[in-house]
């Protein structure tokens, strides 16, 4: 049977990015999300965070290597997360045209391109200094686990949260060569921000979850969403003020962060536990979030480091 036939080749692999790349490659593009860039962009962030934190010393080009690091190891995360879960997938309408669970690629073939890419993470590991190399090697083992928690636990979201943050961590000490508090503080108000946005990923997956028995913190909020959004964002706040207030201890440090509690506020106000769409939509919105968090960390980073 012909993988154009549209029962096993998904609208995405015949437009956009994916679209333009040979027939051959679409496929594995599809394993990486080349499509949907966004899950790059939230891993990067909260590196990004912890190295403008630190005040960058000069080193413009760990920004570079961090969103190198991020793009290649969410796709890398994907490609796994795809190997352990195509059983469930296939049975999923939303995921039964991903590659894996469609047969369209092998799980040998997902191997290799999942070595492929550890091997680009290894490149970016070994540009950073030996104590944020540590800590990086240190996220290994929940990634690992993560495919496996909506399996036993309510709140994978929370899972996610530990691995996607894991790069506040590792900004501060490729910067400094040392640790400190504020990078812990960074790490616990991303992991907050994370179970917030990806309850909103995860409105649009409720009935199919409850079909096949798949556990998630928006099933278990329920039509208590918006609020549980609220209070997971509000812990954010707290943890990335705790963070700026370790670096430059003065009240006017944590006015940076008025635009991200203005934009959170928003996606609480908006948020229909409901409606998958505009869940989606307002999930996606979080990249916006992670500028604005961003040019706060910048911003007083800079100023303690002057």
């Amino acid at each position: 049977m012909s993988f154009d036939d549209t029962d096993f080749v998904p609208d995405s692999e015949r437009r956009g990015l994916i679209g333009t790349l040979p027939r051959a490659w679409r496929p594995y593009a599809s394993l990486m999300r080349l499509d949907r860039p966004i899950g790059t962009w939230l891993l990067f962030w909260p590196c990004a965070w912890s190295v403008a934190l630190a005040g960058v010393d000069g080193r413009w080009i760990l920004f570079l290597w961090m969103a190198l690091g991020a793009f290649a190891m969410r796709s890398a995360g994907c490609v796994y997360n795809d190997i352990v879960d195509r059983n469930l997938d296939a049975r999923v309408e939303r995921t039964r045209l991903r590659p894996l669970a469609s047969g369209r690629v092998s799980v040998r073939a997902a191997w290799l391109l999942l070595g492929g890419l550890s091997l680009v993470g290894l490149v970016v590991l070994l540009q950073l200094e030996p104590l944020a190399q540590l800590i990086a090697l240190g996220s290994l083992a929940l990634v690992a686990a993560y495919p496996f928690m909506k399996r036993i636990t309510w709140w994978p979201q929370a899972w996610l949260g530990l691995v996607f943050s894991w790069g506040a961590l590792v900004g501060w000490p490729a910067v400094t060569g040392a640790f400190d508090w504020a990078p812990v503080w960074l790490w616990l108000g991303s992991v907050a921000w994370v179970v917030g946005y990806d309850t909103l990923y995860a409105i649009q997956d409720k009935e199919d979850d409850a079909l096949v028995g798949v556990r998630s913190s928006a099933r278990a909020l329920g039509g208590r969403a918006a609020l549980g959004l609220g209070v997971f964002y509000a812990l954010a706040l707290v943890g990335w003020g705790a963070a700026l207030w370790r670096v430059r201890p003065e009240w006017l440090a944590l006015v940076a962060l008025i635009p991200s509690a203005l934009h959170l506020a928003g996606q609480v106000a908006r948020a229909d536990p409901d409606d998958g769409d505009k869940a989606l939509a307002l999930f996606r919105s979080n990249r916006t979030t992670g500028l604005l968090v961003f040019l706060a960390m910048l911003v007083v980073g800079l100023s303690a480091a002057a």
